[in-house]
This record gives C-alpha cells, sequence and structure tokens, in this order.
C-alpha cells in the first residue's frame, strides 16, 4: 500500500509542479489540474490512514503522513486565493511545495 501510495503522490507532484510553474510565471493555473491534484493528494493521505489504523507501520509512516497533511491544508489555503480569483503568494506555494517533497522523501525513505 506504500508504494501504491509513492506512485499517487509522485503523479500529484507532477502536477503541482506545473500548477506552482503557472503561479510563479503569475498565471492562474488550471483549475481542473487543481482539482486533480488535491483529489490525488487526498488518494495518497487515505491510503496512509488505512495503513496507520492497521497499525504496525513505520514511524516514518506517521511522520510522513503529518507532513503531508500539513502539506495539504496549506493546499486548501492556496485553493482559496483561486476561489478567490486571486494568485497566492509565492512564498506559500513554496513551502506547499516544499512540505510534500519532505513529506514524500519521509515515506520514500522506507523503500530505498
Amino acid at each position: 500500500m506504500l508504494t501504491a501510495a509513492l506512485i499517487i503522490f509522485a503523479i500529484a507532484a507532477l502536477g503541482g509542479l506545473v500548477l506552482a510553474a503557472h503561479v510563479l510565471r503569475n498565471k492562474f493555473a488550471p483549475w481542473a489540474l487543481s482539482a486533480l491534484h488535491a483529489l490525488l493528494g487526498a488518494i495518497g493521505l487515505i491510503l496512509l490512514i488505512i495503513m496507520l489504523v492497521q497499525g504496525n507501520t513505520a514511524q516514518q509512516v506517521l511522520a510522513g503522513f503529518v507532513i503531508l497533511l500539513i502539506a495539504a491544508l496549506g493546499g486548501f489555503f492556496l485553493a482559496s486565493f483561486h476561489l478567490r480569483k486571486q494568485l497566492p503568494p509565492k512564498a506559500v506555494v513554496i513551502l506547499h511545495a516544499a512540505l510534500a517533497v519532505i513529506g514524500f522523501l519521509t515515506l520514500f525513505s522506507l523503500v530505498l
């Protein structure tokens, strides 16, 4: 299940790169891609929740989950700007991406 979550997060990250590139160039990101990015992130988090509930998981799973959950909250904050038809602060975009990468790498460390 960890492998599936990592694959889903990796695909979401590709979309996130496209979204961030738009914002960093002062353009609005495509709404459909934003929604897909959020959906994939949510599916990945749900898979991690299932793993955590089943028990017997490494501490890195919990740490990665918490970091990615914080990144997801940042994503909701970014989406709120999109809904208000405003560009989000670039610093928040970078922080969201950095947290997501750290969370992903925390999980990925388990498969190395």
